[in-house]
């Protein structure tokens, strides 16, 4: 007297089907999940060791695989795919709610549910659940790569991120993101030496036995033990490296994504992330890697150490051939893109320099106020060098006296870096001549500008050993004498 929730035939065997039934009306609450091989003559529980209580309302059959099983339950979502043998929790980013429907969208290999709150989720693309093998799940780690992975620049169909200024009603949710998807599998945590103290001070506390504090030499060295973490590797067909993700070193079956590009050439302290619900700027990226065949690596760091834990596995990126104007010539499209990334680095370096100089300038000229000696000889000096930063600055970074009075000033150098990379950098056609004239006039004109500023750097340090023979109050990044 069962109610029975939900009948599926097989996408694979037509005598095959699969049933739930559903008995909490009557106080209970078990899984029952039954499957017949021989058209409904016989049937057989492959609930296993799913929870005993929880109430099944949905089952799902992959398209590919026969054994890969999804089942929905009251307290969430768990696979098999081992035709229900064995049956695994799918719990990232998924709550803890009744699933009341499975569906699966067979182009994409995409798992879609739909929960008791009206709620809908997705897995994107879960078919390394077909090869992941139990056998595999006994390892330490495993590392999966997608065989192929389409690479595209992603649209913003309403003009700016997300839904725009469509306002709260309108919905929408966030699409994959843009990349090569990596799977991998860790069997367990990796500890901290604080944490396996933690983990022994417990299990002795459960079983009443004494806990004594750690000694001084103990806790120092938690202290000064890093996170560990893991790294992925891509590397390119001839070994070069390409780019280094890093993830917590956290246990369980995962998804990280290469989005395709180069690491950002911006100063790791200029970097800039936007908001989630920012609609205008964007973060900081790298230039985009060409199509061809590239290999992922699993380490973990460890105390200073690099540790290989899978791979390498090769993948393959393949272009989506959507662009009006695709570059006819790859590999001068990726040689120029290299150039602009080098220059934006030394341009970047650069500006980052005159502000620590500037900044040290400004602490120079209150340590002459407080130094027993006299100070027009080094007022002097303070303010020669000041001039000299500002032309500096005029080269890199424009000419601000004029644009704060609104009139038209000449592109600076920084700015024609930026027109090359922030139109280089977002499509798949090759250089304008606006690119490049914009590249060669910057580079042409950055090398005095460097050649200045280290003639600056130099005559600061000179000023500097005058400060410390005059017994001037300490400054940021000048050496005392003792």
């Amino acid at each position: 007297m069962s109610y029975v929730h939900q009948i599926i035939a097989s996408l694979n065997d037509a005598n095959t089907a699969y049933v739930c039934f559903n008995h909490h009306r009557y106080g209970d609450f078990k899984l029952y999940i039954l499957k017949t091989t021989d058209g409904g003559r016989s049937w057989s529980s492959i609930a296993s060791n799913l929870p005993e209580r929880g109430s099944v309302y949905t089952i799902a059959e992959d398209h590919v695989d026969p054994n890969l099983l999804f089942v929905g339950t009251e307290f969430g979502c768990f696979f098999s795919n081992d035709g229900g043998k064995q049956w695994v929790q799918l719990k990232a980013g998924l709550p803890t709610i009744a699933v009341r429907d499975i569906e699966i969208q067979r182009r994409e290999n995409d798992l879609v549910l739909g929960t008791f709150g009206r709620g809908f989720y997705i897995l994107d693309d879960y078919t390394p659940l077909r090869n992941l093998k139990k056998e595999d799940l006994e390892k330490n780690a495993v590392l999966l790569a997608e065989k192929e992975a389409w690479m595209f620049i992603e649209s913003y169909p309403l003009g700016v991120r997300d839904k725009g200024h469509q306002g709260s009603s309108y919905f929408s949710t966030p699409n994959p993101a843009v990349g090569a998807a990596f799977t991998y599998y860790l069997k367990e945590d990796v500890k901290t030496i604080k944490e396996k103290r933690r983990e022994a001070e417990k299990a002795k506390l459960d079983k009443g036995e004494k806990i004594y504090y750690p000694n001084m030499d103990s806790l120092r060295i938690e202290d000064l033990q890093p996170a560990p973490y893991l790294l992925f590797t891509v590397t390119d067909a001839a070994g070069n490296v390409v780019r280094h993700l890093k993830e917590p070193a956290k246990k369980g079956l995962k998804r990280i994504v290469w989005d395709f590009r180069y690491a950002t050439p911006a100063p790791t302290n200029q970097r800039y992330t936007p908001e989630p619900d920012q609609l205008f700027g964007s973060g900081e990226t790298g230039h985009l890697a060409m199509p061809g065949v590239y290999s992922v690596t699993m380490q973990l760091f460890e105390n200073g150490n690099i540790t290989t834990l899978a791979g390498p596995v090769s993948f393959e990126c393949k272009s989506l051939n959507v662009a009006t104007l695709p570059a006819a010539d790859k590999k001068d499209y990726d040689e120029f893109c290299k150039k602009v990334t080098d220059l934006r680095k030394a341009v970047s370096a650069a500006g980052d320099i005159h502000g620590t100089m500037s900044y040290k300038l400004g602490q120079i000229k209150i340590a002459i106020q407080d130094m027993p000696a006299p100070v027009q000889s080094l007022t002097q000096q303070v303010y020669n060098l000041e001039l000299r930063l500002a032309a500096v600055n005029v080269k890199l970074n424009g000419d601000a006296t004029r644009a704060r009075r609104e009139f038209e000033t000449a592109p600076s150098i920084s700015d024609r870096v930026g027109i090359a990379e922030g139109g280089m950098w977002t499509v798949t056609s090759a250089p304008t001549a606006t690119f490049r004239d914009a590249y060669e006039l910057a580079n042409k004109q950055f090398g005095p500008v460097l050649q200045e500023l280290k003639a600056i750097d130099a005559d600061l340090k000179k000023l500097e050993e005058e400060l410390e023979k005059n017994n001037a109050p300490y400054t940021p990044g000048r050496w005392p004498k003792w």
